[in-house]
């Protein structure tokens, strides 16, 4: 007989994540947010000059590690047009030939000090328009994170003239032109295309956007030193990027040692269908991954035999046995989706039927695939839509879509860019949302947000998100498994005091708000770029993916 101890609401009882710190190197801001601390900087008393100094000198410092042939400085008339001046006297005198482009009139006065004194260096200024076949590097200092307008057709032609004439042969000074620091899309019809761009200070949200990775090119942040003093006010829900170093440090649940199969994670997966037999196959595959102590699955008639021969350690169940009102219960975590297909619709009745136990269900439920175009069907008969079953749901949600799944799902909310399309979607439906992409992002609930900004693209093949589903959910189970053990020890001590370790525990297994989710999704794209580096293209198979997750070779597990 089993101990049933009731689990607190992680999203109300959940501390706010402190994975990663919201430091330097993960804060994602807006345009404005960078202008507002810059603000405060030149306020409290530092000179325009000595911050635009840091942060030219930076960026000279790193071209001239491996020191161009030549260059050609686009200026333009704002402080973004100053930092390019500044980078082009350090190449001047590092003996680099430089030449100047400034099509605009009246720079602000700084710039216009620094173009006085590069001409007085002798650094030539060009009459007329460069030709885009110039063999030198070409370097974008234009208009940054202020630009609003779109380019003129001149410019626009150039710049894209440029890119089919020199491939690679442009970098960008914070944010390549045309382009918006905020959403990454294009402000007009183009944009440079930059083979890296150096941002200034702290990640801009829109350069790490799916949208604009064909102009950014290689992302470099330029430390300019920000003191904690100045960050540390930005809101609790300020997004945080996610990188290659954050796996080291991520939030996994720590079980009890002497723990079995049933308090190491109890995962029911629903996958797969006589179309698609395989995603079962691979959804447990990265459950299995996960470390999860007790995997069972409900899966198409035709996929069982394959799957003794490559799980034998999976548990099949029928239908049938999760009938019962209360079947689910005997779970942690059920992920619900992958593969499902359109074999079976919402019309039968043993679906409403799991539907019905799905809400209930006080465990954790991942949704992905077929899951959610099933839910978003299931919506279309209730009042308020999909977020209304999932508002009413008895324990935490994870939803996992891509973009056609999420638009099916939340309609309004398509169209907006992605880290603003899952925050909102996260807190209309009081579930976790991981929108994919190239940079996926993760929301909750209570604000917090996440987004990959180190992936990838090679690695994106079909079957990697029921890899993903598995692996997420195992990791769920476990953290679930780890609170309902804190909180059968507490009934059993008859609310005594609990050690201040296993109270950490329980604080760690709560996260299931998002820490844990963002978790499993960076370390699955770091698991896909690793055998891609070791097996090159055609060796980042879904299969490669969940071994790697399974061997935990690209990170190191953390305790919180």
């Amino acid at each position: 007989m089993s101990l049933e101890v009731p689990l607190p609401d992680p999203v109300a009882a959940s501390p706010w994540p402190t994975w990663p710190p919201a430091d330097a190197d993960h804060l994602l801001v807006t345009g404005t947010q960078m202008a507002e601390l810059e603000s405060q900087l030149f306020t409290s008393g530092l000179p325009v000059e000595a911050l635009m100094e840091k942060a030219a000198l930076a960026i000279a410092r790193r071209l001239l590690a491996k020191p161009p042939a030549a260059a050609l400085v686009l200026v333009g008339p704002g402080h973004n047009g100053g930092d390019g001046l500044v980078v082009a006297r350090e190449l001047h005198l590092a003996g680099v030939p430089v030449r100047l482009w400034t099509p605009f009139e009246r720079p602000k006065p700084l710039t216009s000090a620094h173009l006085r004194h590069c001409r007085w260096l002798g650094i030539p200024v060009l009459e007329g328009q460069p030709d885009p076949r110039d063999g030198a590097l070409w370097i974008d200092s234009l208009f940054g994170v202020g630009q609003q307008r779109p380019i003129d057709d001149s410019l626009a032609s150039l710049l894209t003239r440029r890119h089919q004439g020199r491939p690679g042969a442009l970098v960008a000074i914070d944010v390549p032109t045309g382009l918006c620091s905020d959403s990454g899309r294009l402000i007009g019809s183009t944009a440079a295309r930059a083979r890296i761009t150096y941002c200034l200070g702290l990640f801009k949200q829109g350069l790490v956007q799916d949208a604009a990775l064909a102009w950014v090119g290689q992302l470099e942040r330029i430390d300019l030193g920000l003191p904690k003093a100045l960050l540390s006010p930005l809101a609790a829900s300020q997004p945080l990027a996610l990188g290659a170093t954050d796996g080291a440090t991520a939030p996994w649940p720590q079980l009890d040692p002497a723990a079995g199969k049933y308090g190491r994670g109890r995962l029911l997966v629903v996958a797969g269908s006589p179309s698609y037999p395989g995603a079962a196959q691979l959804c447990l595959q990265g459950a299995s991954a996960s470390g999860c102590g007790c995997l069972k699955a409900l899966v198409p008639a035709a996929g069982a035999p394959g799957l003794w021969a490559s799980q034998p350690h999976v548990v099949l169940v029928d239908r049938a046995a999760l009938e019962p009102p209360r079947a689910l219960q005997r779970f942690d975590a059920v992920v619900f989706g992958p593969g499902l297909g359109a074999d079976q619709r919402q019309a039968d009745p043993s679906q409403q039927q799991l539907w019905k136990q799905l809400q209930g269900f006080r465990g954790l439920l991942l949704l992905d695939a077929d899951g959610l175009n099933r839910l978003a069907e299931l919506g279309q008969g209730l009042e308020s839509g999909a977020s209304q079953w999932l508002r009413h749901r008895q324990g935490p949600t994870w939803l996992t879509p891509h973009g056609a799944e999420f638009a099916r799902l939340f309609p309004d909310l398509a169209g907006l860019a992605p880290l603003r399309a899952a925050a909102a979607a996260a807190q209309a439906s009081t579930a976790t949302v991981l929108l994919k992409g190239a940079h996926s992002v993760i929301a909750t609930a209570n604000g917090r947000s996440w987004q990959l900004v180190e992936t990838c693209a090679a690695a994106a093949r079909a079957g990697l998100g029921d890899v993903l589903a598995g692996y997420a959910a195992g990791r769920g189970a476990m953290a679930v498994a780890a609170e309902r053990a804190v909180a059968a020890e507490r009934a059993g001590a008859g609310n005594q005091p609990v050690a201040a370790n296993r109270l950490g525990l329980a604080a760690a297994a709560l996260r299931l708000d998002g820490a844990l989710l963002a978790a499993a999704a960076l370390n699955h794209a770091l698991a896909g770029c690793q055998v891609q580096r070791r097996g090159g293209p055609g060796g980042a198979t879904p299969m490669a993916v969940a071994a790697a997750l399974a061997s935990q070779s690209f990170y190191q597990s953390a305790q919180i």
